[in-house]
């Protein structure tokens, strides 16, 4: 076991895994104070105007990993470090704190964190119920979730605060069951509101829905949220994944379709359905 570690040894302890081009962090601070003494559009930006960008960045580097893309990678990540470092002048520039601040705090905020490393704890400590420790407001347990959030993350990270304060099924067989559940609520109120329509059956366009389904979808994805969530997948990756996968197969059955002269935008679900399965029974 490690011997615990005084908050003044962290500098000197991290330093020990330094590598040589580190300080090109420090870098991008420099180019935004240069940026800004000389040109106009970047001296004139504030943390709001910029935030759009930040935004904007990070999901790029998110599909940057997503495809495996390192060369996109490197550059997605620098196009979002220099929105960080633009930040950090900007919180400079108003006096509001610094570079060496943001650090200071990242240390702080991982060595409470993680007390098996820095302190003597025999094993990690429970993630939630130690974030909750820290928040300023103990008696909101939702505090701190981004509403910037996609749904399916902000789903998960609600759920799991929950989790933390024991608000939580047993195991994965109840979240199934619940999915079971809101599935069934959602036909019938499907069906109802399919019942007072004399138009024939047909699939809705999104957003004609009436107020009811609407909130039954909600609670049928928040269900399927939970079961992700007891399985141990975050749900916006797995529904990323099972995206990419019908567009794969999409385009697998129009080639195939077109190389037999079937005019696939015309053909009849059997017939379309035929080549889909033959596609899955390829991969």
């Amino acid at each position: 076991m490690q011997e615990p570690t005084a908050a003044a040894d962290i500098e000197t302890l991290h330093a020990e895994e330094a590598r040589e081009g580190d300080d090109a962090l420090a870098r991008a601070l420099a180019l935004v104070r240069f940026l800004r003494l000389r040109c106009p559009w970047d001296a004139k930006q504030t943390p709001q105007t910029l935030r759009p960008y930040l935004l904007e960045e990070a999901h790029e580097v998110a599909d940057a990993i997503r495809a495996g893309d390192d060369a996109g990678l490197r550059g997605e990540l620098g196009d979002l470090l220099l929105n960080v470092a633009f930040q950090i002048v900007l919180a400079e520039e108003r006096g509001a704190f610094a570079a060496a601040d943001v650090v200071e705090a990242l240390e702080a905020k991982m060595e409470a964190r993680h007390p098996h490393v820095y302190g003597d704890a025999d094993a990690p400590p429970d993630w939630e119920s130690l974030k909750a420790a820290e928040r300023e407001s103990p008696d909101d347990p939702f505090h701190g979730v981004s509403g910037g959030l996609d749904p399916l993350s902000r789903a998960a990270r609600v759920q799991e605060r929950m989790a933390g304060f024991g608000f939580d099924w047993p195991d994965l067989a109840g979240p199934v069951e619940k999915v079971r559940e809101e599935t069934a609520e959602l036909e019938r109120a499907a069906a109802e509101e399919a019942s007072g329509s004399t138009a024939p059956a047909a699939p809705p366009r999104i957003g004609e829905a009436s107020p009811e389904v609407v909130e039954e979808v909600g609670d049928l994805l928040f269900a399927v949220v939970n079961a992700s969530r007891w399985a141990g997948v975050h749900p916006a990756n797995a529904l990323l994944g099972a995206v990419e996968k019908f567009e794969r197969r999409c385009r697998r059955m129009i080639e195939r379709a077109e190389s037999r002269g079937l005019d696939w935008k015309n053909a009849d679900l059997a017939t379309l359905d035929a080549v889909w399965e033959e596609v899955k029974a390829d991969e």
